[in-house]
């Protein structure tokens, strides 16, 4: 149950009082564990998005291959990607794009799940954590009271979840990041509330005693959880409109703009892993049919969004601890349909890192000419994982124990080549 549909059924929530200047006050207190720890914000492009229109852009290929878009330079030589990404393009020595990332799942969930967790589906009826949960176990700081893990934005959730992991490390679900988090606001009062809460806290804890039940113990971290976060003063980085409409705009007003300002403002103030949906359905990557008219609105969403977010990290002194991944389940089919669009396509496909104290201002990895398949350097799910482990901190050779007692690896192979092009 997410914590918004839980507070909402047993009746509980608690204002929080406004405090002037609470960010920087925050955010200095967050400085100090950035040493320690490095965050990470995903930027998930639900649908898989076409290298060829992105990029990887073949303007060589022919018409029936390389589509509408024309290549742009970027702010390092020899560097080019598409048109619609120009303010992007200036930033390219902060970033890293691999361009020959090969995968094996071709189905939008399956392969969703197999970024998300490093594996490929449920062994053994295990449900297998994320890396936003994984992050949140191995980052996250035991008395820091928000959920160390958030998922912005609306879209599918395949793999995003904790699995055997449990409760604790579960991503707190945030649909719109405009509206923030719902039945934070108070309609009891504070000494009823009170009284509320400790006779559900007593209620929780004696079946706990008589059954030992997971669930129950699930239950009762998710209601501690829930009215510690409601009582921290850090919920106030979900109140966009405490930033300047200027900033605002500047992020683009949409959900996937709001959401990466909203993605700042949870790493600045501490979270360690934040994950920005964009798309769901006919407003995602899935471009079967229309892709040249839809690839060129969403990359104008993405341009400004993850744009200013890089920008604002470097100005703000958190982008050389913060790593920004810009990526989707696959990419898409050389060849163009007759509707004008591309499918499904994981043999050859990219991603982009920026920020998190990486080599930037390079490409890792070749593809052909038609994009198709990788010619040179290819990277598979375990190699990208174990790469953003290593470069978060984690150490991805550890192993976590199943219900069952089982070790579970962080990342699902013992023969991994990390991508040593971008660790510094």
């Amino acid at each position: 149950m997410r914590r918004r549909d839980f507070l909402k059924a047993s009746g509980l929530s608690l204002g929080c009082a406004s405090l002037s200047g609470w960010l920087t006050t925050l955010a200095a207190h967050a400085a100090g564990e950035r040493a320690r720890s490095k965050k990470c914000i995903v930027l998930w492009m639900t649908g898989g998005p076409s290298q060829l229109d992105t990029f990887d852009l073949k303007p060589e290929a022919r018409a029936e291959v390389r589509g509408e878009f024309r290549p742009i330079a970027t702010s390092v030589p020899g560097i080019q990607i598409s048109e619609h990404f120009p303010r992007f393009a200036c930033l390219m020595r902060h970033a890293a794009i691999l361009r020959s990332m090969s995968t094996q799942e071709a189905d939008h969930q399956l392969a969703s799940y197999h970024l998300h967790t490093g594996y490929q589906s449920r062994a053994g009826g295990i449900a297998f954590p994320a890396l936003g949960s994984i992050a949140s176990q191995q980052l996250g700081r035991e008395e820091f009271p928000l959920p160390h893990y958030a998922v912005i934005g609306p879209g599918p959730q395949d793999g995003t979840h904790a699995g055997f992991l449990g409760a604790r490390h579960q991503p707190l679900f945030v649909s719109d990041a405009a509206r923030g988090v719902e039945n934070l606001s108070a309609n009891v009062a504070a000494p009823r509330f009170e009284r509320q809460y400790q006779l559900l806290s007593e209620l929780e804890r004696s079946f706990y005693r008589s059954y030992q039940a997971p669930a129950s113990q699930a239950h009762s971290l998710t209601l501690e959880s829930s009215v510690r976060m409601m009582r921290a003063r850090e919920v106030q980085a979900f109140e966009l409109a405490r930033e300047s409409d200027a900033t605002r705009d500047r992020y683009g007003r949409g959900s996937f703009g709001q959401g990466c300002l909203l993605a700042r403002r949870l790493v600045e103030i501490g979270v360690p892993f934040v994950e920005v949906n964009m798309g769901q359905g006919n407003d995602g990557w899935d471009t079967h049919v229309n892709n040249f008219p839809r690839t060129r609105m969403l990359s104008a969403q993405v341009d400004a969004g993850m744009s200013t977010l890089i920008e604002d990290l470097r100005d703000r002194s958190l982008l050389e601890d913060t790593l920004v991944v810009w990526m989707g389940e696959f990419g898409r089919s050389p060849q163009i349909t007759t509707g004008g669009g591309r499918n499904h396509h994981p043999r050859a496909w990219s991603i982009v890192l920026a920020g998190g104290g990486i080599r930037g201002g390079q490409v890792v990895g070749r593809t052909d000419p038609t994009a198709s398949t990788v010619a040179e350097r290819p990277i598979s799910v375990v190699d990208f994982m174990a790469t953003i482990c290593r470069i978060l901190g984690i150490d991805d050779s550890r192993s976590n124990l199943s219900p069952d007692g089982r070790p579970v690896r962080i990342v699902d192979d013992r023969n991994v080549t990390l991508i040593r092009e971008v660790i510094s």
